[in-house]
């Protein structure tokens, strides 16, 4: 992985030898591989759905739900291709409705490798910030059946602020295009569970309706038939400099005026609760440290 240019930042580190812009090697590594309850419900169903959570992160934002496996102060555990494959068919056995891959996009070679050992027998969805290469996007054509794309910022100034990522929007609208042309609208079984296609994320941030409102429209002029979650259940982290407003949850008032717009432009999707937020939402991040110490701990 020579002069890595996986992600949009191209930030060209020898990955075998120093840690890229992602602070990532060339191996993975993975901090949790669990049943997961807390996405949307076609992928959530009654049984969850099977999240491997990956350390690091190409885009980095400073306001990060995740922060603590997405700077590294979690580092995780190292896996090869066979163990993570191993993970996929665990989580499978448990009644995982699909397998999950959380923030996989600088580890796109390996995780192909791994689902070529043996494919999974449920959908595979790809849950991503939005801020990915097409180039890369491509390398998984044939291996993802879902993608879960954010769509953070439609204000490349605000990406800019919070994301050090000013081409967020044009780079993120780049490839979810591609992950449409891939995978689709949504399809789902007689279960109601997606099968396969595309659902956009959009979190709305506290002080920053003016965003979210830029973001939905570019998510109805550039995919139409394409539902959108519509997250409310932002949780302070740490202090961002500069950021006052990002110290606190959204107001009632923040998510109604976004929510009339998502209604106003009829896109179709799921709205989530401001109730879904905080720190017992958070996930277990040393939950796999714990899973490979002790092979017999139940999730």
């Amino acid at each position: 992985m020579t002069g890595c240019k996986l992600c949009p930042r191209r930030c060209g580190a020898d990955r075998e030898t120093q840690m890229g812009r992602c602070q990532s090697g060339r191996v993975m590594r993975i901090a949790r591989a669990a049943l997961h309850h807390w996405e949307e419900p076609p992928l959530s169903g009654e049984k969850g759905s099977g999240a491997v959570f990956f350390t690091g992160c190409g885009l980095g934002c400073a306001y990060c739900q995740n922060g603590e496996i997405s700077r590294m102060e979690n580092p995780g555990e190292a896996v090869g291709p066979e163990e993570l494959n191993r993970v996929f068919f665990d989580l499978i056995s448990q009644g995982a409705h699909n397998i999950n891959l959380v923030t996989a996009g600088h580890f796109v070679p390996q995780v192909c490798e791994a689902l070529r050992i043996r494919r999974p027998t449920v959908p595979v969805v790809y849950n991503s910030s939005g801020y990915e290469r097409v180039e890369a996007l491509r390398l998984l054509e044939g291996l993802v059946d879902i993608y879960l794309p954010d769509f953070k910022y439609g204000d490349s100034g605000l990406a800019g602020e919070l994301s050090r990522a000013e081409d967020y929007p044009e780079t993120a609208l780049k490839a979810i295009k591609e992950m449409v042309r891939q995978a689709g609208p949504p399809v789902y079984g007689e279960d109601g569970l997606m099968k396969r296609g595309v659902l956009i994320r959009h979190l709305i941030l506290p002080g920053h309706t003016k965003n979210s409102i830029q973001a939905l429209r570019q998510i109805a002029e550039n995919f139409p038939g394409i539902p959108v979650s519509l997250m409310a259940q932002y949780t302070p982290q740490r202090p961002v400099p500069g950021h006052p407003e990002l110290s606190r949850g959204i107001t009632r008032r923040e998510l109604d005026k976004v929510q009339a717009y998502l209604f106003d432009l009829g896109l179709d999707g799921f709205v989530q609760s401001r109730s879904a937020k905080g720190s017992g939402y958070i996930p277990d991040f040393q939950q796999y440290a714990r899973k490979r110490a002790n092979p017999q701990e139940k999730n």
